[in-house]
């Protein structure tokens, strides 16, 4: 061979592992890359060439799939009782994307997730079009419709549900919500909707329940006494306390008032959590000093989030503050901030005879042939208190509903604990306050549920606002809807 065809047979050479490398490069490196690059038209269309899977309540879906003729996107995601349930299933649109539990279980609900594999396998070889799995989640429709109705009247508000016995979260609702469905697609119409959602000063297409931290107020004073409980402070929830009327906080010359006139001199615990004496609660705090009561609060989960698998934001005890602070901090005050489902923990965990269990709320994950690909199993979280002084506090909360300050949340034969909440709200508490409520149901057979519900923004007169009057028979509802659910 001369030597100029040498040097082309060489060029060629190189050329072709050049190719070879390239091509490697690309299927082996890339290709993953590749496949979920947003540009990348091709995984769109495949994406949405079938039926999604759905997520399931109470044995039905709660979503569905729709053919869009025309498109070369084939089908898009319907929901019943959209608004209801956005803030537990997100959206998932051609266009905008998947949030909340259609995002988090994408895989499943689409049929790609590698777990789904050789069932992908088994349909190539038989010819079946591919569909994705199923979620099936714990929630409980009647307490979701409950909490959902309860909330839309009031404006701003979230309501959250478990089970105390286990974690499973009954009930996750959020107003004012959005229907998912009007976006679904990929039209510049629906573009619009989603972008005029986002832009809306009232939030609706975030989940409060999980996402949004309020001053809990009173609510936060069941958590006081389980640290002075707990910490042996007090042992008897009928004796007589420390805590004068009025009550100056340390190193000030500031009293901390009670609201009205109310018998909170060295009222015993039962009493004060019965009319949510400020003076008791806010001098236990700073007796016990602030390591104790960080103690105790993180116990029933504060300053950790929370996956459910939906992420909740942490809730909120100071670590860095003086005794003034703690005092405040320890009635819910000063920059203790928690979230509707922190506040369900602790109800639940005080229901459950001192025992938090870890919140959920997908049990199941399933094939198309509904075979189980992962089932999840109750974990317990903590104990925030013993059994001993759980059943204390429950008779302490059981005492505010039968004749305190929660008898709204009263159902018949049925026995109810729970504690009121009126949080401040604003700039010197210039804006309408936050109405709260916790509780727990006791029936002949334990606990079913435990609730925690907050008014955000009542259209109410200011003087009207209290969590007895707005929050309780909401969370009375939504704890009759799940013992009748259970008949």
């Amino acid at each position: 061979m001369n030597k100029p065809l040498r040097r082309i047979a060489i060029f060629c050479g190189l050329l072709i592992l050049a190719l070879l490398a390239r091509d490697n490069w690309l299927q082996y490196v890339q290709a993953d890359s590749l496949a979920k690059h947003e540009k990348n038209r091709r995984v769109t269309i495949e994406r949405y060439s079938q039926p999604r899977g759905d997520i399931i309540v109470d044995g039905k879906p709660i979503t569905g799939s729709k053919a869009t003729p025309g498109n070369d996107l084939k089908y898009k995601r319907t929901w019943k009782d959209g608004p209801m349930w956005a803030p537990i299933t997100g959206y998932s649109s051609q266009r905008m994307g998947a949030t909340q539990l259609e995002s988090i279980d994408d895989g499943i609900l689409t049929g790609n997730d590698d777990r789904l594999f050789f069932r992908r396998t088994l349909d190539m070889l038989t010819g079946e079009k591919k569909e994705g799995g199923n979620v099936v989640t714990t929630l409980n429709s009647a307490a979701q419709k409950a909490a959902y109705d309860g909330l839309k009247s009031k404006g701003k508000g979230a309501v959250a549900a478990i089970d105390p016995s286990t974690g499973a979260i009954l009930a996750l609702a959020s107003t004012p919500s959005y229907d998912p469905g009007d976006f679904a697609g990929n039209s510049n119409d629906e573009a619009e909707k989603y972008l005029s959602l986002e832009k809306d000063k009232d939030k609706p297409m975030v989940n409060r329940a999980l996402r949004e931290t309020y001053p809990p107020g009173s609510t936060f004073k069941v958590v006081t006494a389980a640290a002075a409980l707990e910490h042996g402070l007090y042992d008897s929830i009928d004796s007589k306390t420390d805590s004068p009327d009025p009550w100056t906080m340390p190193n000030t010359t500031q009293p901390l008032p009670n609201e009205g006139n109310i018998p909170c001199k060295n009222a015993s615990l039962r009493e004060a959590l019965r009319w949510s004496c400020n003076t008791v609660f806010g001098k236990i705090g700073s007796d016990l000093g602030k390591d104790k009561m960080l103690e105790t609060a993180k116990k029933f989960g504060f300053n950790e989030q929370q996956f459910v698998p939906v992420r909740s934001n942490a809730s909120n005890f100071p670590e860095d503050m003086d005794r003034p602070q703690t005092a405040l901090s320890s009635i819910g005050q000063f920059e203790t901030a928690t979230t509707p489902l922190q506040m369900a923990m602790v109800a639940s965990a005080i229901a459950n005879d001192g025992t938090l269990m870890e919140p959920y709320m997908v049990s199941e994950l399933q094939a198309r042939n509904l075979d189980v690909i992962e089932k999840h199993s109750p974990k317990e979280m903590s104990e925030p208190l013993s059994k001993g002084n759980a059943q204390k506090l429950q008779e302490m909360m059981e005492t505010v509903v039968e004749k305190g300050t929660g008898t709204n949340a009263q159902l018949p034969n049925v026995t109810v604990g729970g504690k009121t909440g009126t949080a401040q709200h604003g700039v010197a508490n210039s804006k309408n306050p936050y109405a709260w409520f916790i509780s727990y149901a006791k029936t002949d057979s334990g606990s079913p549920v435990a609730v925690a519900v907050v008014v955000e923004d009542s259209k109410a007169s200011r003087q009207d606002i209290s969590g007895g009057g707005l929050a309780a028979p909401i969370a009375k509802d939504v704890m009759k809807a799940v013992i009748d659910s259970k008949k």
